[in-house]
């Protein structure tokens, strides 16, 4: 009976190890200030997409910043479903409202790192020792080391030796400079660096897709992605890294649409268009008409990026309709030498009354 009892026990203790919970640390940027949003945050979109796809895998989070204590985040959409789920969960709120140091938690074991981005990332990750003795030990026990956006600054003056950085001939994204440019221009001047520009200095591998657009980069256990929209994938990447079976999930509207406005733009076009027809419901798709509207805004007359922006709209259009829009895309077709095109979107704003002088003032030009 001894003997039996020994043996189940060594086989509870052997399968508890087994089936231990693994455990991420998520580290935040707490350069954020709340009154009057003086100074930029992490980016919540970045923390509760991510949350939400640990939580479902039932991994051990918790979240740390360099400082520790209190962080905020920077402004966000409460509509967004990830969001809105992520701060009615009392136990996801508490874990930034009382985060680790970055100094304590570099006392702990961890299976994963992933850091949220966020324009307060680049302020105070980059410069935080206990991070960087953080990144470099979980380097050193193959841990999986993962970043999003802005999120990658806390890499690049992690030292693997005297001459050598860590992401040096590492393949790596994050927020590339075209992406800044357009989206980070209320900040950008009082950045220390710009991402890639910097990682490219370090000798990194950097990799980019479309402004906006998802792209995870994978080399070894560094899992980076380039932007907010690819969160999910960068968590998912994490969640395999593990060892651990993917669960399936329903993916937001939001992530639906520049994924699909993704495959239109690499061949598939007519297969997104035809999707449209059948599921628009289940796409944002004034996201889409944004993603196309901003395309136009910073085309500067480039033929090519003109045509590939008025592709997405154009798929978006059935759906939806802005007066703001439909003025760019007579702009866009003007300059195109369409003319044609630009008159019939300008009639149409003129006898739905909307933009009138500005229409007729583009018509004359025509």
């Amino acid at each position: 009976m001894k003997k039996f009892t020994l043996l189940f026990l060594f086989l509870f203790i052997g399968l508890g190890a087994v089936y231990a919970q693994k455990k991420v640390l998520i580290v935040v940027s707490g350069y954020g200030k709340e009154k009057g949003k003086i100074r930029p945050g992490f980016e919540l979109d970045e923390l509760s997409q991510a949350y939400h796809i640990f939580k479902k895998h039932k991994l051990q989070v918790e979240v740390a910043s360099p400082q520790g204590g209190k962080v905020e985040a920077d402004g966000f959409s409460t509509k967004k479903p990830y969001n809105k789920a992520f701060i009615e969960d009392s136990a996801a709120v508490s874990l930034f409202k009382n985060t680790k140091s970055t100094a304590q938690a570099l006392k702990n074991d961890y299976d994963a790192l992933y850091v949220v981005g966020g324009k307060g990332a680049m302020f105070d990750l980059p410069f935080d020792p206990s991070l960087q003795d953080l990144v470099l030990k979980m380097s050193n026990q193959n841990k999986i080391i993962s970043a999003v956006c802005h999120g990658a600054a806390a890499f690049v003056n992690v030292k693997v030796n005297d001459t050598t950085f860590f992401v040096q001939n590492r393949r790596i994204t994050a927020l590339c400079n075209a992406e800044e440019t357009r989206f980070g221009k209320k900040w950008m001047k009082e950045f220390p660096f710009l991402l890639e520009t910097k990682l490219t200095e370090r000798k990194a591998k950097f990799e980019q897709t479309e402004v906006m657009l998802p792209l995870v980069v994978k080399d070894d256990n560094l899992i980076t992605g380039q932007n907010p929209y690819s969160t999910n994938l960068v968590a998912e990447e994490i969640v395999k890294a593990l060892g651990l079976e993917l669960q399936p999930r329903e993916q937001y509207k939001d992530e639906k649409a520049l994924h699909l406005v993704k495959k239109a733009l690499n061949g598939g076009y007519d297969w997104a268009v035809n999707e449209l027809k059948s599921n628009h419901s289940q796409y944002d798709i004034e996201l889409m008409a944004v993603y196309g509207y901003y395309g136009l805004l910073f085309a500067n007359g480039n033929e090519a990026e003109l045509k590939k922006s008025l592709s997405i709209i154009e798929m978006a259009t059935p759906y939806y309709f802005n007066e703001n829009l439909h003025i760019e895309r007579a702009k866009a077709h003007k300059i195109l030498g369409e003319k044609q095109k630009a008159k019939t979107l300008l009639e149409e704003l003129i006898n739905r009354k909307l933009l009138v002088e500005e229409s007729k003032k583009i018509m004359a030009e025509l």
